[in-house]
């Protein structure tokens, strides 16, 4: 390869998703501004809370676990689909197409908003039929992939995982950030900067304080 190619070559930095998490919404309209800034390139990947809470649904509040097992399924399920059979290139746009319905319009996770989203990425409408399959045809490829993603950062966080490769070439990989408004710009760079800085090294683990709002769509 060329010292050219080299140089020009973008960083590819891995996320997954699930289209249920508003968190997960904001992080990602954020990395979306990075992307603008930074020479990276996001790769999305799928990952289900409802997978991941499933050793602990009786530990939770009633409503909780009434989303989890119902409607965190749904959305999940025609992504994984959509995925399968048209292709990982799909995943952002559909993704943009079902967080912009779901938080930003405030249509919640339904089967209309996951039907519109379909018809605004040109997907076939047909796809709609998984969000009910309760013995899904992709149920494999599903846990595979979110177990790709929690692998790299145990089971006691969520949604959004983010992988980046570290200078010795083995990947850095971190929740979140958590963060609202998603910043733009060169505020999103210098978060995007700082977020690398601190997860690059040996031996940290957590940073955090008190959330007191919930998160801004209104930017987006």
């Amino acid at each position: 390869m060329s010292e050219t190619a080299t140089t020009s070559a973008k960083t590819p930095v891995d996320f997954w998703f699930d289209p249920l998490c508003p968190w997960a919404w904001m992080t990602s309209r954020w990395v979306l501004e990075v992307e603008k800034v930074r020479d990276i390139e996001v790769r999305w990947h799928i990952m289900s809370l409802a997978v991941l809470n499933e050793p602990k649904l009786d530990e939770l509040p009633d409503e909780y676990r009434d989303l989890l097992e119902t409607k965190a399924w749904q959305p999940i399920r025609v992504v994984t689909a959509a995925w399968q059979k048209h292709g990982s290139d799909i995943l952002g746009p559909l993704y943009t197409a079902l967080g912009t319905r779901i938080h930003n319009e405030g249509q919640g996770p339904t089967r209309d908003a996951v039907a519109g989203a379909l018809a605004d990425v040109g997907l076939p409408a047909d796809l709609i039929d998984y969000f009910d399959q309760k013995d899904f045809e992709f149920d494999a490829e599903l846990r595979a992939s979110h177990k790709e993603g929690i692998d790299k950062v145990g089971q006691d966080v969520g949604t959004p995982v983010i992988a980046v490769p570290g200078d010795d070439g083995e990947q850095i990989a971190f929740f979140g950030p958590v963060v609202t408004p998603a910043p733009k710009g060169e505020e999103a760079a210098r978060l995007w900067d700082g977020t690398l800085a601190v997860a690059s090294v040996p031996g940290f683990y957590e940073i955090k304080r008190s959330r007191t709002k919930g998160p801004d769509f209104s930017n987006l």
